[in-house]
């Protein structure tokens, strides 16, 4: 049997759960879907799809094997498009990590326009806050905001991102409000865990001042840190995106906004430049050029 038509074969029966379903898409007969599969596990050395007369699902296996093959299967599916100079829809599931802030309505708005405009694409979006490998966990693209992107990736910015150090008044009022640098010290921070250490470094009216603070709370979830901010635990540091609406209804304050400035940037980082998938190449430059990412 053809290996790259057992292939289809299996990423079809994978995505719908279904061998009958599978074959009549592909207008086989569904005991031949299965001599696809089966003769891939041979070759594979290895159970794809764990199957009883009710379900059809992955193995631990199959979920890489899929991941991989799906998305080799999209690429070539283009290279072909190209060659013969047809038009490149993209297609297929675009698997995207980004930071746990942007589940918000400015994102989900962008979600839904380029879906609206790309059909064909269906979007698996993560937003646990851990930085994921993209090539062992087989995701398409990031979304991250950092100072100082992997190396080993291709990073492309896409807008920047102020982060602003706020607090609750009713925290401000009980613990003071700083009108210097050093007034920070020791105070109670709300620490998100992929940032190194506790000291900050500002420039400060006599160059760059270090402060230490204290945290009391520590997570790599900007939502928890946000949502304890509003209790009044601490000062944290959040993006504009999360704090905005807060500041402007009295819910939180901008510390020190003439003194403490920091904008990270927003990059899309992928893992190769070579037979970059339609799906992946449109949503970069359509999160680029959208108005509301900026």
């Amino acid at each position: 049997m053809d290996s790259l038509v057992s292939m289809r074969v299996f990423c079809l029966v994978a995505e719908l759960k279904s061998f009958a379903t599978a074959a009549q898409r592909l207008r086989i007969s569904p005991a031949m879907a299965s001599k696809h599969v089966v003769q891939l596990e041979r070759r594979l050395g290895t159970r794809l799809l764990n199957r009883t007369s009710r379900r059809v699902s992955l193995s631990e296996s199959g979920t890489l094997y899929f991941e991989q093959a799906r998305q080799m299967l999209d690429s070539l599916d283009e290279v072909e498009a190209a060659v013969s100079k047809a038009t490149v829809v993209p297609r297929g599931v675009l698997r995207l990590t980004a930071p746990v802030w942007m589940a918000n309505a400015t994102f989900a708005g962008v979600l839904a326009e380029y879906q609206a405009r790309y059909p064909e694409v269906r979007l698996d979006v993560d937003l646990s806050g851990r930085l994921v490998n993209l090539v062992e966990e087989g995701f398409d693209l990031a979304l991250r905001a950092t100072g100082a992107p992997d190396e080993a990736l291709i990073a492309r910015p896409i807008s920047s991102v102020p982060f602003y150090m706020v607090a609750a008044p009713a925290f401000l009022k009980r613990a003071g409000r700083p009108t210097k640098l050093t007034d920070l010290a020791g105070r109670a921070l709300l620490h998100y865990a992929l940032y190194p250490g506790e000291s900050f470094s500002f420039a400060g009216e006599r160059g760059t001042e270090t402060v230490k603070l204290n945290p009391v709370l520590r997570s790599g979830n900007e939502t928890l840190l946000h949502m304890a901010a509003l209790e009044g635990m601490g000062l944290a540091f959040l993006p504009k995106w999360l704090v905005a609406d807060d500041i402007a209804a009295g819910r939180l304050e901008h510390v020190m906004p003439d003194q403490i400035i920091f904008a990270g940037k927003l990059f899309a980082v992928y893992p190769s430049r070579k037979y970059l998938s339609a799906k992946v190449r449109t949503f970069i430059d359509f999160v680029a050029a959208d108005k509301r990412m900026k």
